[in-house]
Protein backbone atom coordinates (compact mmCIF):
# COMPACT_ATOMS: atom_id res chain seq x y z
CA UNK A 1 0.00 0.00 0.00
CA UNK A 2 1.31 3.40 -0.95
CA UNK A 3 1.11 5.97 1.82
CA UNK A 4 0.97 9.62 0.89
CA UNK A 5 2.30 12.58 2.78
CA UNK A 6 -0.28 15.30 2.42
CA UNK A 7 0.18 18.70 3.94
CA UNK A 8 -1.33 22.08 3.27
CA UNK A 9 0.68 25.25 2.97
CA UNK A 10 -0.87 28.71 2.71
CA UNK A 11 0.58 32.19 2.81
CA UNK A 12 -0.88 34.96 4.95
CA UNK A 13 0.83 38.29 4.39
CA UNK A 14 4.51 37.44 4.83
CA UNK A 15 4.03 34.23 6.80
CA UNK A 16 3.09 30.69 5.95
CA UNK A 17 0.89 28.16 7.72
CA UNK A 18 1.76 24.54 7.07
CA UNK A 19 -0.31 21.70 8.50
CA UNK A 20 0.87 18.12 8.17
CA UNK A 21 -1.52 15.36 9.28
CA UNK A 22 1.25 12.73 9.11
CA UNK A 23 3.18 14.09 12.12
CA UNK A 24 0.76 12.61 14.64
CA UNK A 25 0.37 16.04 16.24
CA UNK A 26 -3.17 17.44 16.17
CA UNK A 27 -3.66 19.99 13.40
CA UNK A 28 -5.04 22.62 15.78
CA UNK A 29 -1.85 22.32 17.89
CA UNK A 30 0.31 22.76 14.77
CA UNK A 31 -1.63 25.91 13.89
CA UNK A 32 -1.37 27.23 17.46
CA UNK A 33 2.40 26.73 17.47
CA UNK A 34 2.77 28.52 14.16
CA UNK A 35 0.67 31.49 15.28
CA UNK A 36 2.62 31.67 18.56
CA UNK A 37 5.91 31.57 16.65
CA UNK A 38 4.68 34.30 14.29
CA UNK A 39 3.90 36.59 17.23
CA UNK A 40 7.20 35.81 18.94
CA UNK A 41 9.21 36.67 15.83
CA UNK A 42 7.12 39.72 14.98
CA UNK A 43 5.63 38.27 11.78
CA UNK A 44 2.22 38.90 13.38
CA UNK A 45 1.85 42.24 15.14
CA UNK A 46 -0.45 43.40 17.92
CA UNK A 47 -3.91 44.19 16.55
CA UNK A 48 -3.37 42.33 13.27
CA UNK A 49 -6.41 40.41 12.07
CA UNK A 50 -6.19 36.71 11.27
CA UNK A 51 -8.35 35.12 8.59
CA UNK A 52 -11.86 34.13 9.59
CA UNK A 53 -12.46 30.59 10.75
CA UNK A 54 -14.26 29.46 7.61
CA UNK A 55 -11.83 31.23 5.28
CA UNK A 56 -8.75 29.71 6.91
CA UNK A 57 -10.39 26.27 7.12
CA UNK A 58 -11.11 26.37 3.38
CA UNK A 59 -7.55 27.44 2.56
CA UNK A 60 -5.98 24.81 4.82
CA UNK A 61 -8.49 22.15 3.75
CA UNK A 62 -9.47 21.31 7.32
CA UNK A 63 -12.65 21.41 9.35
CA UNK A 64 -13.70 24.83 10.65
CA UNK A 65 -13.75 23.16 14.09
CA UNK A 66 -9.97 22.73 13.86
CA UNK A 67 -9.44 26.46 13.34
CA UNK A 68 -12.05 27.34 15.96
CA UNK A 69 -10.31 25.14 18.53
CA UNK A 70 -6.89 26.69 17.80
CA UNK A 71 -8.28 30.22 17.96
CA UNK A 72 -10.20 29.44 21.16
CA UNK A 73 -7.14 27.99 22.88
CA UNK A 74 -5.04 30.98 21.83
CA UNK A 75 -7.73 33.31 23.14
CA UNK A 76 -7.62 31.44 26.44
CA UNK A 77 -3.83 31.98 26.52
CA UNK A 78 -4.38 35.70 25.91
CA UNK A 79 -2.70 35.70 22.51
CA UNK A 80 -5.85 36.30 20.43
CA UNK A 81 -8.97 38.32 20.94
CA UNK A 82 -12.05 36.85 19.26
CA UNK A 83 -14.66 39.44 18.29
CA UNK A 84 -18.05 38.11 17.30
CA UNK A 85 -18.68 38.95 13.65
CA UNK A 86 -15.30 40.66 13.23
CA UNK A 87 -12.81 37.81 13.54
CA UNK A 88 -9.64 37.02 15.45
CA UNK A 89 -7.09 39.68 16.32
CA UNK A 90 -3.58 39.32 17.68
CA UNK A 91 -3.47 40.59 21.25
CA UNK A 92 0.19 40.72 22.18
CA UNK A 93 0.49 41.12 25.93
CA UNK A 94 3.65 42.36 27.67
CA UNK A 95 4.93 38.81 28.20
CA UNK A 96 4.68 37.93 24.53
CA UNK A 97 6.08 41.29 23.45
CA UNK A 98 8.97 40.79 25.86
CA UNK A 99 9.52 37.28 24.49
CA UNK A 100 9.50 38.64 20.93
CA UNK A 101 12.15 41.18 21.92
CA UNK A 102 14.21 38.46 23.58
CA UNK A 103 13.98 36.27 20.50
CA UNK A 104 15.11 39.16 18.28
CA UNK A 105 18.09 39.87 20.55
CA UNK A 106 18.97 36.16 20.69
CA UNK A 107 18.85 35.86 16.90
CA UNK A 108 21.11 38.90 16.54
CA UNK A 109 23.59 37.41 19.05
CA UNK A 110 23.51 34.05 17.28
CA UNK A 111 24.14 35.77 13.92
CA UNK A 112 27.14 37.58 15.42
CA UNK A 113 28.49 34.34 16.90
CA UNK A 114 28.05 32.50 13.60
CA UNK A 115 29.95 35.28 11.81
CA UNK A 116 32.81 34.98 14.32
CA UNK A 117 32.88 31.17 13.99
CA UNK A 118 33.02 31.49 10.20
CA UNK A 119 35.87 33.98 10.59
CA UNK A 120 37.61 31.33 12.73
CA UNK A 121 37.38 28.91 9.80
CA UNK A 122 34.41 26.75 10.74
CA UNK A 123 31.97 25.82 8.00
CA UNK A 124 28.19 25.97 8.47
CA UNK A 125 27.84 22.20 8.95
CA UNK A 126 30.38 22.24 11.81
CA UNK A 127 28.63 25.22 13.38
CA UNK A 128 25.24 23.50 13.09
CA UNK A 129 26.58 20.33 14.74
CA UNK A 130 28.10 22.36 17.57
CA UNK A 131 24.78 24.14 18.21
CA UNK A 132 22.87 20.86 18.11
CA UNK A 133 25.32 19.23 20.53
CA UNK A 134 24.90 22.12 22.97
CA UNK A 135 21.12 22.05 22.70
CA UNK A 136 20.81 18.27 23.00
CA UNK A 137 23.51 17.54 25.56
CA UNK A 138 24.42 20.77 27.40
CA UNK A 139 25.49 19.08 30.65
CA UNK A 140 27.61 16.42 28.91
CA UNK A 141 29.33 18.95 26.68
CA UNK A 142 30.00 21.28 29.62
CA UNK A 143 31.41 18.50 31.80
CA UNK A 144 33.86 17.44 29.07
CA UNK A 145 35.40 20.90 28.89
Amino acid sequence: MLSRCIFTLIQLNDMFFKLNPITGQPLYVQLMQQIRHATETGALQDGEQLPGIRTLAEKLLVSPNTIAKAYSELEHEGLLELRQGSGAFVCVKGRIRSLADSVRVARRRIRDLIDRLRDDGLVDEEIRRAFEAELLFPAEVASKR
